[in-house]
């Protein structure tokens, strides 16, 4: 099976502003992006903490950019999070991907990096015939 290649890259949360509304925040709705966790922009909108900055990087990120990574809030995430489509994830080109990935040495997504890299594995025989077939006696 592949691994999904956002888990060995994190380019996307360490290069731009996550701004959102902020009636998705959880002092709005319980299961909303953890408020604690961002900073208000204007009356409208909320930004992860970290990404609003010079240097960007998502207060939710931890791991190393590149390597391994993972969003301490994922089910929780904002809309920008969960709207983001990684280059070709979707058979598509993505420059924002491939601007933050090549911003952090990466090389851009291809095809390939979706594509399962399990061997094609032969059907395996059953040890008795399907149910409703009839047997050799």
């Amino acid at each position: 099976m592949t691994v999904n290649p956002c888990v060995l890259c994190g380019a996307c949360c360490a290069h731009f502003r996550a701004s959102f509304y902020w009636g998705e925040a959880d002092d709005v709705r319980p299961d909303g992006v953890p408020v604690a966790l961002t900073d208000d922009l204007n009356p409208y909108a909320r930004v992860m903490k970290g990404t609003n900055q010079t240097e960007p990087r998502c207060i939710a990120l931890e791991g190393i950019i590149g390597q391994k990574v993972s969003c301490s809030i994922y089910p929780r995430r904002a809309t920008p999070c969960r709207s983001f489509i990684p280059s070709y994830e979707n058979g598509e080109p993505n420059l924002r991907c491939d601007q933050a990935r090549i911003a952090h040495g990466l090389p851009p997504l291809t095809p390939a990096d979706w594509e399962d890299d399990r061997p094609n594995p032969e059907p395996e025989a059953p040890d008795h015939p399907p149910a409703g077939l009839p047997t050799a006696a």
